[in-house]
């Protein structure tokens, strides 16, 4: 293996600004979603501060696909997903900064003719919205996949997505927004809010407290137990999910692609990102059987693309408890989700690249990770004021396709923090689905 691209605890701190003493708004998470929802703030001319326990795009905000697509995404993300797409358009320009964007397309692929039926209904949801998504052949896929050899069926490409590396484009947005004035400070866990007269006043952070009116928890993973803390209940599981790098390979592809047991994207270093696209691993933890009922639809959908497991590090830190602004947290206990790459996932991933693109697979494995996905009861997210605590925007939960849909997402969260229009319907987005016997309705894929 070559050396480690994806961030962890001994990564060196790149972002450690002083804590200002009140800002107007404090983020709480630096993965994507904070750090837009940061950028757009300070664009609009709010004082922000993003507090990271961690490092900034440490956990899933850099271990995802780096996918930013359109195609498939729930008919209530898809406005705000194509906002999210222009934006990224003009983000290098905007800000100076190459976030690795490249617009290529993806393709969603099938092995067996009687399953492309399933494509069929996107079509109607693109036509809808203007979105140039079509039907592809056998021969069609055969003359855009070097290598495919008439194995796929059919598919559905959209050809105006795009793909970027998560790696680069969030701390690159960060700097952008630290030259916007705001301040990011890493290895600084939010411990809890300080409230007066019922609403946020402040942030209590290792590191002292900062006054602020507003705060956005932008959370991922470790939003559900922040939320738990201040006695407010969030439906949230985690998943594993595992990628692997290859070394610079030929052009087989230049987009985002998955088939049956595989997905894979152009890198822009030449490689290519690979995953296995069918399987993720859920740690069975006190979460999983509080919250059994309101994902069971979700379990039924994924199938068997979900695999639970007992034991692992990854249930510790969900154990809820109470604690003060005051006391040491399990968010500096344990400040990044790094789980490894089970080996039998790792050699299925090999065993499936040479069975399907067996030119890829020549160029060798360089690097593989995990990254911990947190998943709603209906797979899309919660961007949403928290009930009872005025001045607390929740933004969480986008179950594992936050990095394509950030800029966009960012930018509805700003306005939301700032009580203006957002320009898209969020009510499929509301804290109080969950609560208020609403169905659980699971995203088309």
């Amino acid at each position: 293996m070559t050396q480690r691209t994806i961030p962890n605890a001994s990564t060196p701190i790149r972002f450690r600004d002083a804590l200002p003493a009140a800002v107007d708004v404090a983020v709480i998470g630096g993965g994507m979603i904070g750090i837009a929802t940061a950028y757009y703030l300070a664009k609009a001319g709010r004082k922000v501060l993003v507090c990271e326990k961690g490092r900034v795009a440490g956990e899933q905000s850099s271990r995802n696909w780096g996918w930013v697509r359109q195609q498939g995404r729930d008919p209530a993300e898809l406005p705000i997903m194509m906002e999210s797409i222009r934006l990224w358009d003009g983000l290098a320009a905007e800000t100076g900064e190459d976030l690795g964007f490249r617009r290529e397309g993806c393709l969603y692929m099938e092995e067996d003719e009687s399953k492309l039926a399933r494509f069929e209904d996107w079509i109607e949801t693109a036509r809808q919205h203007q979105l140039d998504s079509r039907l592809v052949s056998r021969a069609q896929i055969d003359s855009m996949i070097r290598g495919a050899g008439g194995r796929w069926a059919g598919g559905l490409l959209t050809p105006d997505d795009g793909r970027a590396e998560p790696a680069r484009a969030v701390p690159a947005l960060a700097r952008a927004a630290q030259r916007l004035g705001v301040p990011i400070r890493e290895d600084c866990a939010v411990r809890s809010l300080d409230r007066s007269g019922g609403r946020v006043s402040g942030i209590l952070t290792e590191a002292g407290r900062v006054r602020c009116g507003k705060a956005v928890l932008a959370g991922g993973a470790w939003s559900g137990l922040f939320l738990a803390n201040l006695g407010i209940a969030l439906p949230q599981l985690l998943v594993r999910s595992s990628v692997a790098r290859t070394n610079p390979a030929p052009n087989i592809y230049a987009g985002n692609a998955i088939g049956p047991g595989l997905a894979f994207r152009r890198r822009n270093d030449g490689g290519y990102s690979i995953a296995l696209g069918d399987l993720s691993e859920h740690f069975v933890g006190p979460e999983s059987f509080l919250y059994f009922v309101k994902f069971l639809p979700l379990l039924r959908a994924a199938g068997k693309g979900v695999t639970l497991r007992f034991g692992g590090s990854s249930a510790r830190f969900l154990r809820r408890r109470r604690w003060g602004g005051e006391e040491v947290t399990p968010f500096e206990r344990q400040r990044m989700l790094d789980p490894a790459v089970a080996p039998e996932i790792l050699a299925r991933l090999k065993a499936r690249l040479a069975e399907r693109l067996p030119e890829l697979a020549k160029a060798g494995i360089a690097e593989s990770w995990a990254g911990m996905i947190d998943v709603t009861p209906d797979a899309v997210p919660v961007i949403d004021e928290a009930p009872k605590l005025p001045g607390l925007v929740i933004a969480t939960g986008f179950s594992g396709h936050g990095f394509g849909i950030g800029p966009g997402a960012g930018r509805v969260v700003a306005d939301l923090v700032r009580e203006k229009p957002a320009g898209h319907a969020l009510q499929r987005f509301r804290y109080g689905r969950f609560f208020d016997g609403s169905p659980v309705t699971v995203g088309p894929y």
